[in-house]
């Protein structure tokens, strides 16, 4: 086999190797998971919704001005032929990207006082609306120019570099900028001014990280209007609506019920709603990772050799059902204790957040093909998941609505258009490109993941009824062993070898 690297095959080995970093990157979520429960305390349950509100509200912006930039540079500059396309790429995913956000936030800072009718807070928080909205828009430009820039570092396969922007700078200090300023007596304005204050450190250390990779000195240089360019907005245009509708899944159900919720309902059942998703989002933490990695080395894989693609598609979804249908289960068995961390009204959010999770398990068992449609099939064959799945959605909820509280209601419309829009790209891969990720090996990574995940299931249910001190540190104990468990026994042994010393380290390996 060639020595060169640009010849050698990508394998699971590549995949795995990839993951962990990503995983150890993603873990910034569960950081934020665990900061929830005291943005609760410091500004209530009512104060959190809103910000949740506002930054949900962010997110959908930027997924719709981005131009698609972030999923566009996972495809063009892994397909680069020198180092001065890849700065290219990068210089047109910035360009295209941010400034679009930038002006996006300058009408709405504009047009406060016209757009603050739309939202619903509670009566204390009525007279800093219009000051809270024109404050947090900046997070829109800041948060754009994060995604791509740290997208660029993934492009080049490079997984690991967002571990500390991730972690220590954008969620720790968060939290620390928000303890402080709420002990200064800044109230919830003080949350807000934390995350701007947040993105603003990631934002210039992100600059710092991507000089490692690209030579920047060469992003005024590099030719304008090439080839390279070109096909990067055209790979963002053609995901740009996947991307936007997915977004939607995630966020726009917190935006309906604060809308459609009268004063502090509105804030309070958005504020539901985003415990319910964070915790959920646990699950999904694996999927996303395998996201990330699969994207550029599904992309790369694609100019080798179709059959590497096959080989590592396959391989990242028997890993996420091992892990995801095992947690996922035992989380739900344990969701009354594990809300309770929220204080006592985040009860109302148990069957929304077993709803979620739920979800997230079925869509971790349709494999990961959304990434890897968008790197190797035509442009044309990502919209049609995007559009199913909001219409399915769409449609679930106005079925659900008139027999459900409106938290449950709207979070199964979401949970309906998540699994159907995961589903759609596994099957336009299996018919168009004869690409799908159940060899033979599947169906034993199946069933035995379930009969162990009803094993530790059935004793997360128990424990559920001992008193929170006691239960949720078993509950948590019950996930770690389920996934160890369908991990160990599970998975084929050459799947466990790939994670090499790790494997070794945690036993997974006789």
């Amino acid at each position: 086999m060639s020595s060169d690297p640009a010849l050698q095959p990508i394998t699971s080995r590549h995949v795995a190797k990839g993951l962990g970093t990503t995983l150890l990157a993603r873990t910034g979520a569960v950081v934020e998971i665990v900061a929830q429960p005291l943005y609760v305390v410091m500004f209530g349950l009512t104060g959190f919704g809103f910000y949740a509100v506002l930054w949900a509200a962010i997110n959908i912006l930027q997924n719709i001005f981005d131009m698609g930039m972030t999923n566009a540079l996972q495809r063009t500059v892994p397909q680069s032929a020198s180092r001065i396309e890849a700065v290219a790429a990068l210089r047109t995913a910035i360009l295209c990207g941010v400034t679009p956000c930038l002006m996006a936030s300058v009408a709405i800072y504009i047009y406060a006082d016209q757009l603050a009718h739309i939202f619903n807070v509670a009566a204390e928080h009525q007279s800093i609306l219009v000051p809270s909205i024109r404050i947090f828009v900046w997070a829109l430009p800041l948060w754009a120019f994060i995604e791509i820039m740290t997208a660029a570092m993934r492009a080049q396969m490079v997984f690991g570099a967002e571990i500390r922007l991730r972690i220590i700078w954008e969620q720790i200090l968060r939290l620390v900028f928000a303890a402080i300023l709420y002990a200064a007596g800044y109230g919830l304005t003080g949350l807000l001014y934390a995350h701007l204050l947040s993105l603003s450190v990631t934002a210039l250390l992100s600059i710092r990280l991507t000089a490692r990779y690209y030579d920047l000195a060469d992003i005024f240089r590099a030719p304008w209007g090439s080839d390279i360019s070109r096909n990067s907005v055209q790979a963002g245009l053609s995901v740009l609506p996947t991307n936007i509708i997915s977004r939607i899944f995630t966020d726009a159900p917190m935006l309906i019920l604060n809308f459609a919720l009268p004063g502090a309902s509105g804030a309070m059942a958005a504020g539901l709603f985003t415990i319910s998703r964070k915790l959920s989002s646990v699950v999904q933490l694996v999927r996303t990772a395998f996201s990330y990695v699969m994207a550029p080395l599904a992309s790369s894989a694609e100019k080798r050799d179709r059959a590497q693609v096959t080989e590592i598609y396959a391989y990242a979804t028997r890993f996420i059902v091992a892990v995801a249908l095992p947690l996922s289960l035992v989380l739900a068995a344990g969701s009354g204790p594990l809300l309770s961390l929220f204080g006592p009204d985040a009860q109302m959010a148990k069957a929304a957040l077993i709803i979620l999770l739920m979800a997230r398990a079925i869509e971790a068992m349709m494999g990961i093909s959304s990434p890897v449609l968008q790197v190797i099939a035509a442009y044309r064959h990502q919209l049609t998941a995007s559009i199913i799945g909001i219409l399915s959605a769409i449609g679930a909820g106005f079925l659900a609505t008139p027999y459900m509280p409106p938290l449950t209601a709207v979070t199964l419309a979401m949970a309906v258009g998540l699994i159907i829009s995961a589903a759609i790209p596994m099957i336009q891969l299996a018919w168009i490109e004869r690409l799908h990720p159940f060899d033979h090996r599947f169906p034993s990574v199946l069933w035995r993941t379930l009969g162990l995940s009803a094993i530790c299931c059935g004793a997360a249910t128990l424990f559920s009824q001992l008193p929170d001190f006691l239960s949720i540190p078993l509950i948590v104990i019950s996930a770690v062993a389920s996934i160890w468990a369908s991990l160990r026994f599970a998975l084929p042994i050459e799947d466990r070898a790939s994670l090499g010393k790790l494997g070794r380290t945690l036993r997974l390996i006789p």
